[in-house]
């Protein structure tokens, strides 16, 4: 029996999508290989560079990563659409994947946007890999959209958190959907570990306002704790985690993968990129809990 098609839709969750690449590690070593990718935010991120071949070294520099490191590779503005431009990012996406297009990937694969002018959900299926990528992370009021086609996009994850229904669209049989929220809503302080890691004394943003600057205050009103009342940045990654587990819930419920693989992410925050280590070793842990539930699904579908 030939198994089913098989599509895997890798969803948003900021830094928690270093787990898919515990996920895709395991499904590899059990000869699991998809025949469609989709991707939204950090899943279009780890999803494409899989398929360019180059996900070992995203693995080997997302392990490496410490707080102090990764903000080299942000570039701080107070102007534009966004709070970091995202152009050495980019830069680092061109080194790794060169001008590969979409097409030109070994199998199928979709980076989910979201249009900023009419909130439509957007897929991009051909075109430049590394500007697909970076506008299905575009986070608002973090990273600048990106102008594609003369339409300027945003992060993915407003519109379609786990591209379950892109992967359907696509063609796939079997979908297995790797859901990075589905534990963490209300499960963490507010903003507590987002303001702990943008203010770590040697690394984060609190370095780029100096002591006597007149945006030190500005500083303390977006990234500074007040007593119990969470800072402006601690609100907006905490309304993201509400935006991403509320909106999940409701396209999932609609739209059902065949497969869940759910990571247990609670005690990590948004932006805890220096934590790579735990969480691709829960991704295949989570995936482990699900592979029964999958190889009886193969089966089925064969």
């Amino acid at each position: 029996m030939s198994r089913p098609t098989i599509g895997l839709a890798l969803g948003s969750g900021v830094a928690r999508g270093w787990a898919h690449i515990g996920v895709i590690r395991r499904l590899e070593k059990e000869g699991i290989r998809p025949d469609f990718v989709c991707g939204t935010s950090i899943g279009a991120l780890v999803g494409g560079m899989y398929l360019a071949g180059k996900i070992d070294a995203l693995e080997d520099w997302a392990r490496e990563l410490g707080k102090s490191s990764l903000f080299r590779f942000l570039d701080i503005r107070l102007s534009g659409g966004g709070l970091i431009s995202g152009s050495k990012l980019f830069s680092l996406l061109e080194k790794n994947i060169g001008d590969a297009n979409i097409e030109d990937l070994p199998v199928p694969f979709s980076a989910i946007t979201t249009e900023l002018g009419t909130g439509h959900e957007i897929w991009i299926r051909e075109g430049n890999l590394a500007k697909a990528i970076t506008a299905s992370y575009a986070l608002p009021g973090l990273f600048s959209p990106q102008q594609i086609n003369d339409r300027w996009l945003i992060d993915g994850a407003l519109t379609n958190p786990v591209p379950v229904s892109v992967c359907r669209a696509m063609g796939a049989r079997l979908v297995i959907a790797v859901n990075l929220n589905a534990d963490v809503f209300g499960m963490t302080n507010i903003g507590e570990a987002e303001d702990s890691f943008m203010e770590e004394e040697n690394g984060g943003l609190g370095k780029v306002f100096h002591a006597r600057s007149p945006l030190n205050l500005m500083k303390h009103r977006f990234f500074d704790k007040s007593g119990s009342e969470p800072s402006i940045f601690g609100v907006m990654m905490s309304s993201l985690n509400i935006v991403q587990d509320r909106l999940s819930r409701s396209r999932l419920a609609g739209d059902p993968p065949d497969i869940t693989i759910a990571p247990r992410l609670a005690q990590h925050g948004l932006l805890e990129f220096d934590k790579a280590e735990e969480m691709i070793a829960e991704g295949e842990e989570a995936t482990d809990r699900s592979l029964p539930f999958l190889m009886h699904a193969m089966k089925v579908l064969s």
